[in-house]
């Protein structure tokens, strides 16, 4: 089985594969990556494996860590619908080609286990990126420190390497197990974003969320988090745009509507409501409490014109775009090209040279 050997720090030789940025892995321990290209590492040298059949083995064993991985599915891993004759004694080679290789990097020889009816590679965090992973996320979802389960979300995701098995050349594999490691991927990802909000950094975050949605566009969890964000933000107009853009990336492309949660984020930015999610954040379109209304103290009561502004803000008729001025929402634009008119070609005055003092 061909195998290219990468020297941390050091270029990779000609023919190799690029260099893996791996985590820090303890020296001396080897341990398996399946977050990228699969390999072998032990915090000095890194072993990228070759396409080959003891290669989608080995990775198959891997993406079901302890558990035992019966021989038929194996075999179609490995030779697809037509496996050999005698397919079992075929395994049975590409196992002791595996050990081989396991003994030359100080895998021990029983890390992977011959049982009935299968084999079983016995792993854990330490020894496979994907545990690791996995721990590192479990316990940012139990941690009650923000900052704390932030940082453990972040670490989790940067065990992610990518392109994902791409030197495992099996359809069924890539078929049936990979886009359940993608899914777990845009779960951390989408923690990382829920993490940034529950700080209050919705700002920091929109450009971030914007790639994350742009590289998987039919994802209504980063959606939803991408508008929250502009939502918090007062980029009302943009959060609307960005729920247009997924709804019409559902209805088109798949034929559903967006789920519940969506919807009802839609609703709260369309009525300028708190979204509700997160206790302590800022919320766009809410104004602060006054005085009065805190019982701190008395104020004076706004400007008639300034309540009737404030209602067409929280319709989404109108857009606050500084604070003190105001334009037409493009919702409104949306809603009259729906009655099948066209706003006129000759505008109005512009709402935005009337402040609200004007209109009282």
């Amino acid at each position: 089985m061909r195998k290219a050997v990468v020297k941390t720090g050091a270029p990779a030789p000609d023919g190799a594969l690029p260099e893996l940025t791996t985590a820090a892995a303890a020296p001396g321990r080897p341990r398996f990556l399946v977050l990228g290209l699969l390999a072998i590492t032990d915090g000095h040298e890194t072993v990228v494996l070759q396409p080959s059949k003891p290669t989608s083995l080995l990775a198959t064993l891997l993406l079901h860590p302890g558990a035992v991985v019966s021989a038929d599915l194996l075999q179609r891993v490995v030779w697809g619908a037509r496996p050999p004759a005698g397919g079992r004694s075929a395994l049975h080679t590409c196992v002791l080609r595996l050990r081989r290789l396991f003994a030359k990097y100080g895998v021990a020889d029983h890390a992977i286990e011959a049982v009935p009816g299968g084999y079983r590679l016995h792993a854990d965090a330490d020894s496979l990126d994907l545990l690791r992973f996995r721990e590192l996320l479990r316990r940012a979802g139990a941690s009650e420190d923000p900052e704390s389960a932030l940082h453990l979300a972040r670490t989790a995701l940067r065990l992610w390497k990518g392109p994902v098995l791409g030197n495992v050349h099996s359809d069924e594999l890539h078929r049936d197990l990979v886009p359940r490691l993608t899914e777990e991927r845009l779960l951390a990802i989408e923690r990382v974003f829920d993490g940034e909000l529950r700080l209050g950094r919705h700002r920091e975050m929109v450009a971030d969320a914007r790639e994350a949605v742009r590289s998987d566009p039919g994802h209504e969890g980063l959606s939803a988090l991408l508008i929250e964000a502009l939502y918090r933000s007062g980029r009302r107009a943009e959060a609307l745009a960005e729920y247009r853009r997924i709804h019409a990336h559902l209805t088109t492309e798949l034929g559903v509507e967006p789920g519940p949660a969506l919807r009802d984020l839609h609703g709260a930015v369309l009525r300028g409501e708190p979204t509700g999610g997160r206790a302590g954040l800022p919320t766009a379109g809410v104004p602060p409490p006054t005085a009065a209304s805190s019982g701190l103290g008395r104020a004076s009561p706004p400007a008639p014109g300034t309540l009737v502004l404030r209602a067409l803000v929280n319709a989404g008729l109108l857009e606050e775009v500084p604070p003190g001025r105001y334009r037409v929402h493009d919702l409104l634009r949306l809603f009259v090209q729906a009655a099948g008119t066209s706003l006129p070609a000759a505008a109005p005055p512009d709402p935005a040279d009337f402040p609200p003092s004007a209109t009282g």
